[in-house]
């Protein structure tokens, strides 16, 4: 009787240890897995996952991960290519149009020096603003375009927010006191120092500025904190919560009666997470924010 109760033992003994190894060998497995398919994911690269194991299981599994990570890759090279497409027809588009937009304002300038009646003057009018607004398109499409085209040769040094903000609020004062604004400004006496590239950091500013000026009912307030946030508040009662939610998007305006492109922000953003920053906007209470920040890595 005790030779079965021993022999039982070992058995079940034998059965644990070999139990215990095996989930050792499937822990080891997936910690593999893992490890290869993160390392897959964060580069560009075509090759794919390989395991030591000789576990079937494990090797299934890592069969249907590289069949997936085969799709994500046909996936990524179809979307670059209709986003090269894109970015090619917009400046194709409007370089095309930059040429006879300048002649059609040249010949009205020359309209407007003539005697006019009053009804001609007022068909003209109206013709000069379409036309402008033509222009301010086609030149935004075109900075558009050389912006994501060179979005990743952006020259990164060290760079004082401080001062590129200063100069971005100077640059923009004649068009915030056109629009009666008179912006509050709290800019941190301490030097914010970043690696980022100066002239796209101006440009995210400015655009910001600009879409402010179109929007706020008559307030901006503005400030930098020590930890880098860059933040724009104004009242804009015109807004609202889903709105917001599409201020980055491209092509989007919230009132196309005020002009714009709907260019300016989606630059922005792009810029902005291009220098590994984060731009953000929140609407409550009536009043818009947007938030850059710039982390210190």
């Amino acid at each position: 009787m005790e030779f079965w109760v021993v022999f039982i033992i070992i058995v079940l003994a034998i059965c644990v240890v070999g139990l215990l190894l095996r989930l050792l060998s499937l822990r080891a497995s997936l910690g593999e897995i893992a490890r290869e398919l993160n390392d897959k994911l964060s580069t560009d690269t075509n090759t794919l996952i390989s395991i030591s194991s000789g576990d079937k299981a494990m090797r299934a599994l890592a069969a249907e991960i590289n069949r997936q990570l085969r799709s994500l890759r046909k996936e990524r090279l179809e979307l670059q290519h209709g986003d090269t497409e894109l970015k090619n027809a917009v400046a194709n588009i409007s370089h095309d149009l930059r040429t006879p937009l300048t002649a059609i304002c040249g010949y009205l300038d020359l309209l407007e020096r003539e005697r006019q009646t009053d009804k001609s003057e007022q068909y003209l009018a109206v013709i000069r603003e379409r036309t402008d607004t033509m222009r301010e398109l086609t030149e935004e499409l075109f900075r558009y375009s050389v912006i994501v085209g060179t979005a990743d040769e952006l020259n990164c040094e060290q760079t004082c927010l401080n001062d590129i903000l200063e100069q971005s609020l100077a640059g923009s004062y004649a068009m915030l006191s056109e629009h009666g604004i008179v912006p509050d400004i709290e800019i941190s006496a301490q030097p914010v120092m970043r690696q980022l590239d100066k002239q796209a950091l101006r440009r995210i500013f400015d655009n910001i500025l600009i879409n402010a000026a179109k929007y706020s009912d008559g307030d901006l307030k503005i400030g930098l904190s020590p930890d880098g946030t860059v933040s724009f508040e104004n009242s804009a009662k015109d807004l609202d919560a889903v709105q917001t939610a599409h201020l980055f998007d491209r092509f989007f305006t919230v009132n196309t009666a005020r002009g714009g492109t709907g260019l300016g922000l989606s630059i922005a953003k792009l810029l902005t997470e291009k220098m590994g920053g984060s731009i953000a906007a929140q609407y409550r209470k009536g009043k818009l924010s947007i938030g850059v920040l710039f982390p210190n890595s």
